[in-house]
């Protein structure tokens, strides 16, 4: 990384050799490589490909799979306890329709520009949202994953912490965390903010150092910028193929994400940041019919600036990959998943999140 980067990214952990996964989900061998490597795989939400989202389940699977990170999002209770959702609206992950006691709770609310009616964790105090179970958020897909609706309870943060240290420990490797603050202006201007929570949490798990297997990320600007100046892990700054950082928009900042990327902008995030995580058409492009293009510049321009580029999301299903890698059948069939990892890798990028990092290392196992 460049002198100009702020940190020093922290490496890569060894993946241990499976042939099982011992909650039972069949995973191809995956050759062991060297702290070297440089394409990390992020287990996206947990093995979210297979188990509900965001639940300690779904992130152990991922871990005992083989993935290097494990990618909590984190939002805020009432009583400001960090718990793992991807979003504070909790309707569409939760049973928490099926609570009379809690229907009084729904409401319409605006966050970051977009009008949703549900339920929200800023309303409900930490007892009461370990009184709901989660469910999968994609079933019409994800159909297979709709046994375990119910079983699992809603994390807080401090619990996936403690869940990777076990692992860790049992797996003879560090299982890294890779967490996101999810609207965070959002959620400074109710009085709830995350930054110290997060903080907090790390310092009380020991992580906040430079050789901790820990990223942060937020789709956010100012928040990173702040948080540059109290935490020591290596900081990821999000990129969506449209629209804008809540906090510049919020501030009257023009710049859009794809303003974000070019070399002077990427050279200014480096100075917060140590990576970049950006939409995969990007890094990819995408024809206007669908399937694959050619790399873009980004991958190349933002290693020039001493940035590393992790790129989101990998899911195996047709109804998210390349119009010309699905196969024939309906959008939750597998299509060919490991034509595309092949070209995101062939285009230089250092990390992958994945819904199914089973199938991401057994793609990186090839290179």
């Amino acid at each position: 990384m460049s002198s100009s980067v702020r940190g020093t990214a922290a490496a890569a952990p060894p993946v241990a050799t499976l042939t099982t996964a011992p909650t039972g989900v069949p995973v191809t061998e995956v050759a062991t490589r060297s702290a070297e490597a440089t394409v990390l795989v992020i287990a996206h939400r947990g093995a979210s490909g297979y188990r509900p989202e965001h639940t300690l389940a779904s992130y152990e699977l991922a871990a005992r799979m083989g993935a290097d990170y494990i990618e909590p999002d984190l939002v805020s209770t009432a009583d400001d306890v960090l718990v793992a959702r991807h979003e504070s609206e909790i309707g569409g992950t939760t049973d928490v329709a099926d609570h009379p006691e809690f229907a009084e709770r729904k409401v319409t609310r605006t966050i970051d520009g977009d009008t949703r009616t549900g339920w929200f964790t800023e309303d409900f105090t930490l007892a009461e949202l370990k009184t709901l179970r989660a469910k999968e958020r994609l079933p019409a897909v994800r159909q297979e994953n709709t046994i375990y609706d119910g079983r699992f309870e809603i994390p807080t943060f401090d619990e996936v912490l403690q869940l990777r240290e076990r692992l860790s420990a049992q797996l003879g490797r560090e299982i890294g965390v890779y967490p996101e603050t999810k609207h965070p202006t959002y959620f400074s201007s109710i009085g709830h903010a995350l930054e110290p929570l997060l903080v907090a949490a790390l310092e009380n798990a020991g992580l906040n150092r430079k050789d901790a297997p820990v990223f942060v990320q937020s789709f956010e600007t100012t928040n990173l910028r702040q948080l540059s100046a109290e935490l020591h892990v290596p900081l990821v700054q999000l990129l969506g193929a449209a629209g804008a950082p809540v906090d510049l928009a919020a501030a009257g900042d023009p710049r859009t994400f794809p303003d974000l990327v070019t070399p002077a902008e990427l050279a200014e995030i480096a100075s917060y940041a140590d990576a970049i995580g950006p939409a995969k058409d990007m890094v990819v492009a995408r024809h206007a019919d669908g399937t694959l293009g050619a790399p873009t510049s980004l991958v190349a321009d933002a290693h020039s600036a001493g940035l590393l580029v992790h790129v989101y999301t990998f899911r195996n299903e047709n109804e998210f990959l390349p119009a010309n890698l699905r196969s024939a059948g309906s959008a939750a069939d597998y299509g060919n998943a490991f034509a595309e990892y092949e070209a995101f890798f062939a285009a230089g990028v250092d990390g992958v999140f994945a819904d199914n990092p089973d199938t991401a290392l057994v793609a990186r196992a090839a290179l």
